[in-house]
């Protein structure tokens, strides 16, 4: 058990994130996701002793894990990453960031603790905050919405291809009862998912769908991508660890957005000089060896993107 736990907790492509952060100069750092620090604690070893490291976390629980570190370069905020700007204002440090690290989803530590909600493994409060101070819980959410918003919310951020039939057996059971636990809201979904993947639990889709949905985490991301750039210095890197295609998605689409590229067809007619003007390039996309996948299972489906500021 000792052993299974460690491999959950481990940090995703940290050798990949360490090598593509720029940890070489001397400047200013953001962990944007500290979770439980994986990735923070690695980076601070590579830091110099004039560096800073700014982490962020909306969950209390990581930012208890966060204070147990005593390093006078770590400046430690309780809060979304969407308010990335608004902190790094207030720290002097807009347009002077060497590197922006978002490792995206939700952590083991969290998946693990089913007080939390998030598991469909083990059962618990439908809760599902990764901000305790929000007052929304997935029960209320799920008992307010509509069958037709949630059948959307199924197939638009857990891409459940039987979404209506899924979205009305759960409205059909909270009539019945109100469905207080990620074990019942687990057992509906099952029964009413006639087909799924292989290896996957049926209610995997139906999870994610529902906790991108309490927590608005994509448009919390489209805001963080954005603001970044205005935090980050010319040649100042943002690195960006995904875990499904909504996420990777909306990357991929900041990056075209910003990179300079036309986004009209190719038979309407436009000067080079009429396109956006590119503030971002992209240096590379990066996926977990055979070896760490083996080692570690979430990383088989991380993507990490790195991008550089150029303008």
């Amino acid at each position: 058990m000792i052993e299974k736990n460690f491999l959950q907790h481990k940090p995703v492509l940290l050798a990949e994130v360490l090598a593509n952060l720029s940890l070489d100069r001397k400047g200013l750092f953001v962990d944007g996701t500290f979770g439980r620090g994986g990735h923070s604690k690695e980076i601070l070893k590579h830091l110099s002793e004039d560096s800073s490291l700014l982490v962020l976390d909306k969950d209390l629980a990581a930012l208890e894990e966060a204070k147990k570190i005593s390093d006078k370069r770590l400046i430690i905020r309780h809060a979304a990453f969407s308010e990335l700007k608004k902190i790094s204002s207030e720290l002097g440090w807009i347009g002077k960031v060497e590197g922006v690290l978002l490792d995206l989803g939700v952590s083991s530590p969290q998946l693990d603790d089913s007080s939390r909600g998030f598991s469909f493994l083990q059962d618990g409060p439908l809760d599902m905050r990764m901000d305790q101070r929000q007052k929304l819980t997935a029960e209320e959410w799920l008992s307010k919405v509509s069958e037709s918003e949630l059948a959307d919310v199924l197939w638009r951020y857990g891409e459940e291809r039987f979404s209506r039939r899924i979205a009305k057996a759960i409205v059909e059971e909270r009539i019945k009862e109100p469905i207080k636990t990620t074990g019942r809201l687990a057992q509906i979904v099952k029964k009413a998912n006639p087909h799924w993947e292989k290896h996957k639990h049926p209610a995997t889709r139906a999870f994610q769908a529902l906790r991108i949905a309490v927590n608005d985490e994509l448009v919390e991301l489209k805001l963080v991508l954005e603001q970044s750039l205005d935090v980050l210095k010319v040649k100042g890197r943002l690195l960006v660890i995904t875990f499904h295609s909504l996420e990777d998605r909306l990357v991929k689409d900041f990056i075209k957005k910003n990179s300079g590229i036309c986004s009209l067809p190719k038979e309407i007619p436009i000067r080079k000089d009429e396109c956006e003007t590119a503030r971002i390039k992209s240096i590379g996309v990066i996926r977990g060896s055979l070896a760490e996948v083996e080692e570690n299972p979430r990383a088989r489906s991380a993507t990490l993107r790195v991008m550089e500021k150029i303008a």
